[in-house]
């Protein structure tokens, strides 16, 4: 990746959210903090959208039929999240009070919930959508309480441990693009098949060259060219499906409360405050990692006000159909590859979210994009984050005590959901869904190796040294006196 121009040393202090301007360049907005004219400001967010939407729209897809919900109200499901995203997306980048990060991060529907989402629901209907509802108001609210306490985590994250996780991150994300690569649907018929993967590589192509040969805003863009040229590619080829166009409705407002009230069962509230802790062990990683990106790193308070907007939109999206949301690592690679840093792009974005909730006619023009286009867009996107992961860990002394070990365990522990899926099928399914999650998984396990090797052994060693040269003193002393 590109460096980009700095506004300030990684030591200096990062300003709190509501600061606009760098030290010793007054009246000079940090990128973060700028806007841009109205036709790059949509642009650059509906690329974003773009990025994310089949990310939002899955984890519905999923849900809705393994609870026993048609096709019509999976699809009021999907329309839910969109909206839900939105919203929670304006309350990271714009918030209010102490609520937001205040930076360019977008967020949607968590996978890590699905599964045991799918667990409460199963076969039930309605009353296991208002049961996993139920539980997610419970899990966000005690996540926003806990807020204030997790952020203080920030000091463990030094950048032995940060890298690890940005690497891990990027790393996690490409067995999605090489999925949607392939089709997306493993029981397809054409999963798999040259024409998907051909489609995949001519649009990675595509954007290659785009950024390449153009220029200032179009450079910027290229993805969002490069997914609409291999769109238009895909037609002829025939993998284009334009059904969701002609079923989708022309309005839909995400009616309050649509299954029903919410329920509340002690299991399901307990399932989802563990996913809940997951993810924002996730979100604290993205924040970090998109702070160095655009060079505002993430202090306590930007990662508290960051986890209160996850929490918050976590607790609201409920109330219009949706699930829990949290950051969404693929945005964190389409800000480090286009260099577009303006956090009120993204919340642009978040303002077409809403709209394609309220007009899912709209949201299955998005749909159009055949996931095959989007895997080729995808590897270079995710490919981006593991690429800052690996710059950060350049920074991290590796040749120093144990550094180098700390990030072989942790990213060789991370990988373990990826190169083996099944590897801790024995273990209890509610355990999974932590180890699960590669990325949760090697962060805790560099931030224990941290402590033990920088912190714990350095204390111990200090105590030594200043014992020995304790008796030293003492010992010259009875010397003296004698």
């Amino acid at each position: 990746m590109a460096a980009t121009p700095r506004f300030r040393n990684d030591a200096d202090a990062a300003p709190g959210p509501d600061d606009t301007s760098e030290p010793g360049r007054t009246g000079r907005s940090h990128p973060v903090d700028e806007t841009l004219p109205p036709l790059k400001m949509f642009t650059s967010g509906l690329q974003h959208v773009a990025a994310m939407y089949a990310g939002v729209v899955a984890p519905p897809m999923i849900v809705g039929p393994a609870v026993g919900l048609s096709p019509k109200e999976t699809a009021f499901l999907m329309g839910a999240s969109l909206f839900a995203a939105g919203i929670a997306t304006l309350l990271q980048t714009l918030g209010f009070w102490r609520i937001g990060a205040r930076l360019p991060f977008v967020n949607g529907v968590s996978f890590a919930g699905v599964t045991p989402m799918v667990a409460i629901g199963k076969d039930r209907g309605h009353d296991g959508i208002a049961v996993i509802f139920g539980a997610i108001i419970v899990a966000s609210l005690l996540g926003f309480v806990l807020a204030p306490y997790f952020c203080k985590l920030v000091r463990f994250f030094p950048p032995v441990v940060t890298g690890t996780v940005i690497t891990l991150i990027g790393v996690s994300l490409l067995p999605v693009a090489f999925n949607w690569s392939q089709g997306g649907n493993a029981m397809a018929d054409d999963y798999g098949s040259t024409t998907n993967i051909i489609m995949a590589a001519v649009t990675l192509v595509i954007v290659l060259a785009l950024r390449k040969l153009l220029r200032g805003f179009l450079q910027q863009i290229a993805i969002l060219l490069g997914l609409v040229a291999g769109t238009l590619i895909a037609i002829p080829v025939g993998i284009t499906d334009f059904g969701a166009i002609k079923d989708a409705d022309l309005v839909g407002f995400p009616t309050p409360f649509h299954f029903g009230a919410p329920q509340f069962e002690i299991a399901a509230i307990v399932s989802m405050c563990i996913v809940m802790l997951v993810c924002m062990t996730e979100s604290t990683a993205d924040m970090l990692a998109l702070g160095k990106i655009v060079d505002r790193p993430a202090d306590e308070r930007t990662i508290e006000g960051g986890l209160r907007a996850d929490t918050l939109g976590s607790a609201i999206s409920p109330l219009f159909n949706g699930f829990m949301c949290s950051a969404f690592a693929q945005n964190i690679g389409l800000v480090a590859m286009t260099k577009v840093r303006s956090r009120f792009v993204v919340a642009a974005g978040g303002g077409i979210l809403i709209l394609l909730g309220l007009f899912p006619v709209a949201a299955s023009v998005i749909a159009l994009v055949p996931l095959p286009v989007l895997g080729g867009a995808g590897i270079v996107l995710f490919g981006s984050v593991a690429a800052s992961g690996i710059q950060t860990l350049a920074t991290a002394a590796l040749e120093k005590g144990e550094n180098a070990l700390i990030v072989a365990a942790a990213v060789g522990i991370g990988l373990i959901p990826i190169a083996a899926p099944d590897f801790y099928h024995a273990f209890p399914k509610d355990l999974l869904v932590v180890l699960d999650s590669g990325i949760s998984t090697g962060c805790v396990v560099a931030i224990v190796l941290n402590l033990a090797f920088n912190h714990l052994g350095r204390k111990a060693e200090a105590e030594e040294d200043a014992g020995a040269v304790h008796e030293e003193t003492v010992g010259a002393a009875s010397v003296g006196a004698h």
